[in-house]
């Protein structure tokens, strides 16, 4: 029973830190429609930072906003080079994250693995500190909850204003935003600054969490995230009451209950990634065929 405790506790620690990335995700994949790769680096970005930062005795939160911005940089960079400089999207996302490995690897002095142990993080000073006793067994499921939560509301209430309402036209009807005097390209800039600083501050926690930073934590990290939006937009769609943003974060929690059972069940590590593939194609191909589904169904009501 204890085992089985530990495991939900582990899914919701985890999906919610992931959640936060996913959220960022659903910004540029979605609303945007634009498929960045640049999420590979820049959250392994916002890992090493942190780890380097509490390592000369940064405040952990401030390492937390920092990474926030570090990331927010990659994205902008990724955005400047699509609009300005006209590189696909695609490519403009490939650049960056080759780039940003090399900046990771100058962040940890040339290490794979930078281990900040015993040092002060969110979760054992300050706020964290003053969980003890039976409490301090769920301080981290409680801090990253309430965090996921935070960043869900600062999302919601900023797609809501003027603002808001630009970027999300930007990725639907950009004629519509330029129609109105205002420049969509800057919008997506936009956009992708706060999905990859979102997707940093994700990086941030998790590393903050385990106690140490690994440059090739962001392989297959888009892959995780969209197969946390597509999973969640896709199970919750019909639940008009439910915010896109906390499906996304369910479909997070749910993902990662996958790979937990999977390896529960025994399934090597080595083939994670693979099943993480998979996921998403049954996902993205249910989807597909759902959707086909309902198409036909409501042409055939028209004729």
């Amino acid at each position: 029973m204890d085992v089985f405790i530990s495991l939900i506790i582990s899914i919701f620690e985890e999906g919610f830190i992931y959640g936060i990335m996913a959220i960022g995700v659903y910004i540029t994949y979605k609303v945007l429609d634009f498929p960045d790769l640049t999420v590979d680096g820049s959250f392994p970005l916002g890992m090493c930072l942190t780890g380097l930062l509490i390592s000369v005795g940064v405040d952990p939160w401030i390492a937390c906003v920092l990474s926030f911005l570090a990331g927010a940089v990659a994205g902008g960079i990724t955005g400047i080079l699509h609009v300005k400089f006209k590189v696909t999207n695609l490519l403009s996302g490939i650049l960056v994250m080759t780039a940003l490995w090399s900046i990771n690897l100058v962040i940890t002095n040339g290490s794979a693995v930078l281990s900040f142990f015993n040092k002060p993080t969110i979760f054992n000073s300050g706020i964290g500190s003053l969980f003890t006793g039976v409490m301090s067994d769920y301080k981290v499921l409680i801090m990253t909850g309430v965090l996921v939560i935070l960043v869900k509301i600062i999302i919601d209430l900023y797609l809501k204003t003027k603002s808001g309402l630009l970027l999300r036209a930007s990725g639907s009807n950009p004629q519509f935003v330029t129609s109105l005097g205002r420049d969509s390209g800057k919008m997506k800039v936009l956009g992708l600054a706060i999905g990859n600083g979102l997707t940093a501050l994700s990086g941030s926690i998790l590393g903050q969490q385990s106690g140490s930073a690994n440059i090739n934590s962001g392989t297959g990290m888009v892959v995780m995230a969209l197969a946390s939006v597509i999973i969640g937009t896709t199970l919750f769609k019909k639940v008009t009451i439910m915010k896109a943003t906390t499906a996304v974060i369910l479909g997070s929690i749910l993902y990662k209950a996958c790979l937990s059972i999977a390896m529960l069940i025994g399934l090597p590590t080595n083939y994670l990634k693979l099943l993480m593939a998979g996921i998403l194609a049954v996902v993205l191909i249910s989807n597909n065929m759902l959707t086909g589904r309902r198409k036909k169904v409501h042409d055939n009501t028209k004729k």
